[in-house]
């Protein structure tokens, strides 16, 4: 019988910076393939062909203004923040913890202060653009892409090697 591993605490660092007590969510980027539909001549039905990586993007809730990342807004690279997300998932039939930590680069794309209230704690909400990505689990890499080097490893390959081999970009 098997339990879900469920995520005990987490934490979110921006530029090493723990916002400790100040994070209350973070939404992980989804991975998604970008597929095309193509029905060749002879073909009983159409097949999807894998086109790359869809845009990833990285959302976090905070309890109140965050003036830190209010001051990278409009970062002019494309990489500009570095973004690590930690999450500590026990394990409920044997106890034992995971760590497993996302970390992005990206810059933001939509800061919303939310509302408002005298007396209630705010809503500060980020959208973050992603154009590096790397999972982590207890200290090994599993997925590492970098849309900028074309570099796409999924457990311990990197699938666009070949690619970058044809391309004379090593």
């Amino acid at each position: 019988m098997g339990m879900p591993r469920t995520l005990k605490d987490m934490m979110l660092f921006n530029e090493g910076l723990a916002y400790l007590g100040e994070v209350s969510a973070v939404t992980l980027p989804t991975l998604t393939r970008k597929m095309e539909e193509w029905r060749g001549g002879g073909m009983g039905g159409p097949v999807e062909m894998d086109m790359g990586s869809e845009a990833m993007e990285l959302q976090s809730t905070f309890g109140g203004p965050m003036r830190d990342i209010l001051r990278q807004y409009g970062v002019t690279t494309v990489d500009g923040v570095y973004l690590r997300f930690v999450g500590a998932y026990q394990q409920e039939e044997t106890g034992a913890v995971d760590t497993i930590e996302v970390i992005i680069r990206g810059r933001h794309k939509e800061i919303e202060m939310g509302d408002q209230e005298v007396g209630e704690a705010g809503e500060f909400s980020v959208t973050s653009s992603v154009a590096y990505y790397k999972l982590v689990w207890n200290g090994r890499a599993e997925i590492e892409i970098d849309l900028l080097a074309g570099i796409e490893i999924v457990d311990g390959v990197d699938r666009r090697a070949s690619i970058r081999a044809a391309l004379g970009i090593y």
